[in-house]
C-alpha cells in the first residue's frame, strides 16, 4: 500500500524519469511503469491527473506507437488513468487513440483487452473524442478483427471491446456505420445449434451488443431501415428461437425499434405481434420472467399508437394475452398490468371488452390485495380505473362493483402520488355518476366523504387533487342520500374557504359545488 511519503516520493522519481526520457531504454522504464500502476491501484484522489500533467503521456504514446515489449503495460496504465474523466481530454490531446487502435490487431489476449478497455474509458462521455475516433476507423478494425477470430476465447475479448466502445454515444452510430451490427447478426447465424457453452456465452454477448447499439436513435433507425433491414429481419428470427437468450434480446430489440409511431405502425403491418404472442404462450408455465417481461415490454410499446391499439384488439391480442394471468411472477403480473392499460388508453371498445371480463377483474383485484409489491398493487388499481375512465360503460361499472374494485380506488385516491390520486378521483366520479346505488354504502364505511374534505382543506395538496375531489363531490351531491351526508361532515365550509383560492379554475368549480349542495349565496 502507498501510504507514505516514500511512497509518494517513488511516484514523483517515477514519473519524473519517464517524462525526461529520450529514449526509451524498456529496462529501465519498465519498475517506473510498475510504480506507477501501483499508484493508480490505491486508486487515490486526483493521483491520474497528477500523472497525466507530469508530461509522461506523449512518452507513453511513443511506447505504444513504437510497439515495445512494454506496451500491453502501458496500455494498461492508460486504461486506468482514463477511469478519471478529467484526464480524458490529456490522453486525446496526446494522441493516445490514435496509437491505440492498431494494437487491437494485436493476437495477445491481454494486449487486446487492455488496448480496448484504454480506448473506451477515454472516449467514454467525451465529446472531444468525436475527431479521434473518426480518424482511427475503429468499428472496421474491429469487424475485421471478429471475422477472423480464431477462437472462441478471442470473440470473446473483441466482443468485450465492442461493448466497452458500445457505452459512447458518439460510437454508437460509427459502429452501426460500420456494419458491426449486420456483423454481429452473421456471427450468431452462425453460432446458433450449437450448445457448448463458450458458443452459447457468445451469442448472449453478441445479441445484448446488438440491443445496446439500438438505443440510439440514428442507430436504431438504421438498423431498422422501414422494417426491410437485415438487424430487423434478424430480430424477428430471434423471437422464433428456442434459444432462450435470443428470445429476450429479440423482446428487447422489438421494444428499442418501437420508440417511434411510425415504426410500431410499420411493425404492425410486417406481422410482428403473433410472434411474440406466441413465444410469450411458451413461457406462460414455468417460463423465463426476463423473457416473458421484454416481451410485454415489446407489446405494451407497440400498443402506443392509437391505430395499433385498434389493430391489437381486432387481432384477438386481449384475448391470447389474458391466458398469461395465470402468472404467479409479480415482474410479469405487474408488466402485463401495464401493456393492458395501454391497450385500454382512449379506446373505449377495449375498455369495455376488458372492463367486463369477470376472470379478469377477479384477478386484478387480487393483485390490488399483494401484501409484498406495492407497484403491483398500484398498477392493478390503476388498469381498474383506466377501465371505468375509457369505457363510461354502466356495465363495465357493474361488473367492477362486483369483483369488490371500487373499495381499491378508495384506497388508490390516498396515494402519495398524484397522478394515481387524480385517476382514482375521477374514476370514483364516473362511476357514481353512472351508479351511485351500488356504492354509496361503501362510500360510508370507508369515510370516503370525510376524505374528500381532508384534501379540499390539505395546504399540502395540489390544486389538480382539490379539483378532481370537486368532481366527485359533484357526482355525489346528485344522490339525495350522499347529499345529505356531505351536510353532516359540513363539507360546505370546506368549500366555502375554496371559493376564494388563487386558482381561479378550482375557486370557480368550488362556487359551482356548492351550489349543487343547495348553498347558491
Amino acid at each position: 500500500m502507498m501510504t507514505n511519503t516514500g511512497d509518494s516520493d517513488s511516484l514523483t522519481e517515477a514519473l519524473q524519469a519517464i517524462s525526461v526520457s529520450t529514449e526509451l531504454i524498456e529496462e529501465e522504464l519498465k519498475p517506473h511503469l510498475d510504480t506507477i500502476l501501483a499508484a493508480q491501484l490505491e486508486k487515490k484522489k486526483d493521483i491520474a491527473v497528477q500523472i497525466a500533467k507530469s508530461g509522461i503521456l506523449p512518452i507513453l504514446a511513443q511506447a505504444l506507437q513504437n510497439k515495445s515489449s512494454l506496451s500491453c503495460q502501458v496500455a494498461l496504465v492508460v486504461a486506468e488513468m482514463a477511469r478519471e474523466g478529467a484526464v480524458r481530454g490529456l490522453c486525446i490531446e496526446a494522441g493516445l487513440v490514435k496509437v491505440l487502435v492498431p494494437h487491437l490487431d494485436s493476437s495477445e489476449p491481454e494486449m487486446l483487452l487492455n488496448t480496448g478497455r484504454a480506448i473506451g474509458r477515454i472516449c467514454f462521455d467525451n465529446h472531444s473524442a468525436r475527431e479521434a475516433l473518426i480518424e482511427v476507423d475503429v468499428g472496421d478494425v474491429l469487424i475485421f478483427q471478429l471475422k477472423r477470430a480464431p477462437d472462441a476465447e478471442r470473440q470473446h475479448a473483441i466482443l468485450e471491446i465492442l461493448g466497452s466502445l458500445a457505452e459512447n454515444d458518439i460510437l454508437k452510430f460509427q459502429f452501426v456505420e460500420s456494419g458491426i451490427p449486420e456483423a454481429l447478426s452473421e456471427l450468431i447465424k452462425g453460432l446458433q445449434g450449437c450448445s457448448d457453452p463458450a458458443t452459447l456465452c457468445s451469442i448472449k454477448i453478441a445479441s445484448n451488443l446488438i440491443v445496446s447499439l439500438l438505443l440510439g436513435d440514428e442507430s436504431m433507425q438504421k438498423c431498422f431501415s422501414e422494417g426491410s433491414g437485415m438487424v430487423y429481419q434478424d430480430v424477428l428470427s430471434w423471437l422464433q428461437s428456442s434459444n432462450t437468450q435470443l428470445q429476450l434480446s429479440g423482446s428487447l430489440a422489438i421494444a428499442n425499434f418501437a420508440r417511434n409511431d411510425s415504426n410500431c405502425v410499420k411493425m404492425m403491418d410486417l406481422g410482428v405481434v403473433p410472434h411474440i404472442l406466441t413465444m410469450l404462450e411458451q413461457h406462460i408455465d414455468e417460463g423465463d420472467v426476463s423473457v416473458l417481461h421484454a416481451g410485454l415490454s415489446a407489446l405494451r410499446n407497440l400498443a402506443i399508437p392509437a391505430t395499433n391499439k385498434l389493430r391489437m384488439m381486432e387481432d384477438g391480442v386481449a384475448v391470447r394475452i389474458k391466458s398469461l394471468l395465470r402468472s404467479d411472477m409479480p415482474p410479469v403480473q405487474f408488466k402485463l398490468l401495464g401493456t393492458l392499460r395501454m391497450m385500454v388508453d382512449g379506446q373505449e371498445e377495449a375498455a369495455m371488452v376488458l372492463g367486463t371480463d369477470a376472470t379478469l377483474l377477479c384477478r386484478v383485484t387480487e393483485w390490488c390485495e399483494a401484501k409484498d409489491h406495492v407497484g403491483l398493487r398500484g398498477e392493478a388499481s390503476r388498469l381498474l380505473s383506466a377501465l371505468i375512465r375509457h369505457s363510461r360503460r354502466p356495465g363495465v361499472i357493474h361488473a367492477i362493483v362486483k369483483a369488490n374494485g371500487i373499495r381499491h380506488l378508495i384506497s388508490m385516491s390516498k396515494s402519495e402520488h398524484v397522478i394515481m390520486q387524480n385517476e382514482a378521483l375521477v374514476a370514483l366520479a364516473i362511476a357514481s355518476a353512472i351508479n351511485i346505488e351500488s356504492m354509496k354504502d361503501l362510500f360510508m364505511e370507508t369515510k370516503l366523504l370525510t376524505l374528500l374534505k381532508k384534501m379540499l382543506e390539505d395546504s399540502s395538496a395540489t390544486a389538480e387533487v382539490k379539483y378532481s375531489a370537486l368532481g366527485l363531490i359533484c357526482s355525489l351531491a346528485k344522490s339525495g342520500v350522499m347529499n345529505a351526508k356531505l351536510e353532516e361532515v359540513n363539507m360546505k365550509d370546506s368549500l366555502n374557504k375554496l371559493t376564494d383560492h388563487s386558482n381561479s379554475q378550482l375557486a370557480s368549480q368550488a362556487s359551482s359545488t356548492l351550489a349543487l349542495l343547495g348553498d347558491t349565496s
